[in-house]
């Protein structure tokens, strides 16, 4: 649990929250007024709660896994913490009601803010008559796809390749389909290596498994 952030790094961690990609110092100023540079980006890089890399003379700054943690636990608090203004205060009800709304719907914020993963990506709303799959209809639909996208058994894919080629499918029900096929030994599921590499989609598409978000399928031969 770290300390609380300064105004300023809260404001900053909940901008990147929901920009949900890559982005540098000068569009941040353009989007709320200030870089994140200093000693403010300094103690979030050290808290692990920002990723930053400076090319050229800007730094680029995104969430990382820590970050999108601390976000979500934000939206937790029951009051806005001090110093205390009405603006705050009606924030933190704000991050209150969408807090509770994920939660009622087993969401994810990366589900939320998870940037679009291509050119003219839209959002596909099911049609009214299609009905959810059984469980042993989703596992096939795993499966089609882990070898669709697979060269050979054993082979790590991500799950955020995965999830698309399900159809409609939802994340609870998918996710209670891994993590069977988890217990019983016949896929595994690991988190990314490397974690700064992650986007919006990979954090929205991540399985999480005793407290640990994972990314990459591996499924064995069958």
């Amino acid at each position: 649990m770290t300390d609380r952030l300064g105004q300023k790094q809260t404001a900053a961690m909940l901008a990147l929250m929901v920009i949900a990609r890559e982005i540098s110092n000068p569009e941040l100023k353009k989007i709320i007024g200030f870089a994140l540079d200093g000693k403010e980006r300094r103690q979030l890089n050290d808290l692990h709660l920002v990723a930053s890399e400076k090319r050229g003379r800007p730094f680029y700054h995104e969430l990382t896994e820590r970050g999108w943690a601390w976000c979500e636990d934000e939206l937790n608090m029951e009051e806005a913490p001090p110093p205390r203004s009405s603006l705050g205060s009606a924030l933190y009800v704000l991050l209150g009601g969408l807090g509770g709304h994920l939660r009622r719907n087993n969401l994810r914020l990366a589900h939320l803010f998870a940037a679009e993963v291509g050119p003219g990506a839209e959002e596909v709303e099911p049609a009214a008559e299609e009905v959810e799959p059984a469980a042993e209809e989703i596992e096939k639909r795993i499966r089609d796809a882990y070898h669709k996208l697979s060269s050979s058994p054993r082979d790590w894919v991500g799950l955020v390749d995965v999830r698309p080629l399900l159809g409609v499918a939802s994340t609870t029900a998918v996710d209670a389909v891994l993590k069977e096929l988890s217990r019983s030994g016949q896929a595994h599921l690991v988190p990314a290596s490397n974690r700064k590499t992650l986007t919006a989609a990979d954090h929205a598409a991540a399985v999480r498994i005793g407290g640990e978000d994972n990314h990459l399928l591996s499924i064995e031969a069958s």
